[in-house]
């Protein structure tokens, strides 16, 4: 009976897991699907290439910014119905443009669904390693990371696929149909659970404690060196390599694939070590940049570069919001969502960072970009592995909020 039960409570666990993976891998398709269909959607709206642009600018500063804010705004909420209100939000969100063709609102809506965005990932992670043992959190972790990689390497591409065929409106109805879906397996899947007892003022302050902000600036850090050389991948490979067409799609479908792995992977080795796995991590970006700079005129040796570089890059980053959680201790909550945020601000230091590389130098200058600011990331790595989570007074006069009485970083 024992054994028939816990095999009952293991599927409930996957179920609800795989219906969180679906909700990021939806919510991860919709903040890049504008990168593939820019040009469809500059056109029919009448507006340049850098003004399409700037609905993916939206979408990343809506999480950055409003994601953080409506954790704290809903933190008290029940998690399940944040979830769903979030998926419900953002499938109204992304139905907006498709419904009235004005450039403005086609920005606020990405804005508003960006913050959404932020809000789901941050909850997600909530729920997540809330319903699995202590031993099993980075894998819970790397599950719900799971669908926003998934969503790199196939989502997008898919969604590209069909705005060529239906025009980029199908691509958003697709997203649409996917979030209600989601919506639909979040109510029965997801398990309630209940939201913080602790206040969003008293959370921030350990949310916002050195040693979290520590570890969000090294999630900073490696987004940058991330994509100050993948923003510009393309150049390189066509004029470096020598590759065009539709094998460039083959390269960045492997490295798409990579990361993939590397994120699901990632969870295993956040259990394990993660302080360890961060350091491991960034020395791996570092070689597989190097090495992707040395051979750029070998296309076989590139491939290989750009699967370890894949793995490398994207096996981090459950172990970092690992940490950023455990860092934070009654702060979690709230923390969740600052990794998000932390790594649209790199992102997007990254990209200017490489086109100022490759707009000053050559194709190969983003790469040596990314590869130095990885290599001023392993020093923190490693610093960032000393840090230790608060010691918490629980006596009975501690107060409103837990009190940090030691190891305080």
């Amino acid at each position: 009976m024992k054994r028939q039960q816990a095999a009952q409570s293991q599927r409930k666990t996957a179920l609800a897991l795989a219906t969180l993976f679906l909700g990021t891998f939806v919510l991860g398709s919709a903040e890049l699907l504008p990168v593939g269909v820019l040009n469809v959607i500059a056109t029919d709206l009448k507006v340049s290439i850098s003004a399409a642009g700037a609905l993916v600018t939206a979408y990343a500063l809506g999480v950055a910014i409003g994601g953080p804010l409506l954790t704290a705004l809903t933190i008290k909420l029940n998690k399940r119905t944040v979830l769903a209100g979030a998926l419900l939000l953002s499938a109204v969100g992304n139905l907006v443009p498709v419904l009235i063709a004005d450039y403005t609102l086609f920005v606020a809506a990405r804005a508003f669904t960006g913050a959404l965005g932020g809000l789901f990932v941050a909850v997600a992670f909530i729920v997540g390693t809330s319903i699995v043992p202590p031993e099993r959190m980075g894998q819970a972790i790397s599950a719900v990371f799971g669908g926003f990689a998934v969503s790199g390497a196939l989502g997008v591409p898919l969604g590209t696929l069909i705005g060529q065929q239906l025009g980029w409106r199908g691509s958003f109805i697709a997203v649409v149909a996917l979030a209600v879906v989601a919506l639909l397996a979040t109510l029965p899947l997801v398990p309630s659970v209940a939201g913080a007892s602790v206040r969003a003022g008293d959370q921030a302050r350990y949310a916002f404690a050195p040693r979290v902000l520590a570890m969000l600036a090294l999630q900073a850090l490696g987004f940058a060196s991330l994509y100050a050389a993948l923003t510009y991948i393309v150049p390189f490979l066509e004029n470096v390599t020598g590759i065009s067409g539709a094998l460039i799609s083959a390269f960045l479908l492997a490295y798409g694939a990579a990361s993939a792995a590397g994120s699901i992977a990632g969870g295993r080795f956040a259990d394990s070590n993660a302080s360890r796995t961060l350091t491991v991590g960034t020395i791996g970006v570092a070689i597989s940049l190097l090495a992707l700079y040395l051979v750029g005129a070998i296309a076989f040796l590139v491939v290989l570069a750009l699967l370890a570089w894949g793995l490398f890059a994207m096996g981090m980053v459950p172990s970092l919001q690992y940490r950023v959680v455990n860092l934070a201790g009654p702060g979690g909550a709230l923390a969740s969502s600052l990794p998000a945020s932390a790594a649209n601000v790199g992102i997007a230091a990254g990209s200017v960072a490489g086109g100022a590389a490759i707009g000053n130098f050559s194709s190969s200058a983003p790469v040596i970009t990314g590869l130095i600011i990885a290599v001023i990331a392993i020093p923190v790595a490693w610093a960032t592995g000393f840090l230790k989570p608060p010691v918490v007074d629980e006596s009975p006069g501690a107060g409103s909020a837990p009190d940090i009485v030691s190891k305080s970083a």
